[in-house]
């Protein structure tokens, strides 16, 4: 899923990134976004991040690092241990309200992130379960583990009219067979859903209210309109090298992201893949 494809029909949801990396650590650069939140969920190893003050630490596995840029920051990480790391990072488009606000970071270990019955909620609310994370707009993200056999049913919350599904492992009936790595969107509807998996399966889930607003994209940004767009990247611009002004809280913190795919990384240590980490 990125903002010219899938991002335009299911927005707010606008990238979604699988990484899957096994090999060496390494070290992402600093870089820069505006007007988005990320989401990144490690499913499997541990990721390093650099914050928008440069303060350093690591997300374990089943730990959440929310990041919302508002008018802009600048942040990394990479990995600090050789062997297998994955999970998913969604982008999310804020609405005009909050895309020059100022900067949040929250980091959740996985304690912290609430369940109810297969489903831990990273973002909203399922069931007894709701995220501490302030969404900022009617926002469902949930992460699924079910056995092989299992079925469960999503029924999506008033106005959540976008729909749709990735898999990180396993094979799920939706009802058509999705597979690792493939992305399935459901035609706009409040509808419940029901899944079947047919082996061991993890998958991400994000249903949403649908976000009334134009994509105008930069190389790292995502504002509603072009004004919108040349203010965060001259902010940008203007904190570069410079702790970034902005609110910062976290739990347990500093302690301790039709059918298609959605991006996809394996092996691979550019920048920008697990830089947003």
């Amino acid at each position: 899923m990125s903002p010219p494809d899938f991002g335009e029909i299911l927005k707010p949801f606008v990238f979604l990134d699988l990484f899957d990396h096994e090999g060496p650590p390494f070290n992402g650069p600093l870089h820069p976004h505006s007007g988005i939140a990320t989401l990144t969920y490690v499913a499997e190893g541990t990721v390093s991040y650099i914050d928008p003050d440069n303060v350093r630490g690591t997300l374990p596995a089943g730990g959440v690092e929310w990041m919302q840029a508002g008018r802009g920051m600048w942040h990394g990480g990479g990995l600090d241990k050789a062997g297998r790391t994955r999970g998913f990072q969604l982008w999310i488009a804020l609405p005009p309200k909050l895309e020059l606000g100022p900067t949040i970071s929250i980091y959740q270990a996985p304690d912290d992130v609430p369940e109810d019955g297969p489903a831990r909620v990273l973002l909203g609310s399922y069931g007894s379960a709701s995220s501490a994370i302030a969404s900022p707009s009617p926002i469902n993200y949930l992460v699924v583990r079910l056995k092989a056999g299992e079925r469960w049913r999503y029924g999506p919350p008033p106005g959540h009219t976008v729909l749709w599904v990735a898999l990180a492992s396993g094979v799920l009936l939706a009802p058509d067979e999705l597979r690792h790595g493939e992305l399935a969107a459901f035609e706009p509807s409040n509808e419940a859903v029901e899944f079947e998996a047919l082996a061991d399966t993890e998958f991400v889930l994000g249903s949403a209210a649908p976000h009334a607003h134009s994509l105008v994209l930069g190389y790292y940004s995502v504002h509603t309109s072009p004004d919108a767009l040349r203010n965060g990247e001259a902010h940008i611009l203007s904190i570069k090298g410079a702790p970034n002004s902005r609110r910062r809280s976290g739990l347990n913190q500093p302690k301790l992201i039709c059918e298609g795919s959605p991006r996809e990384r394996h092996g691979s240590n550019r920048a920008d893949e697990y830089g947003r980490l």
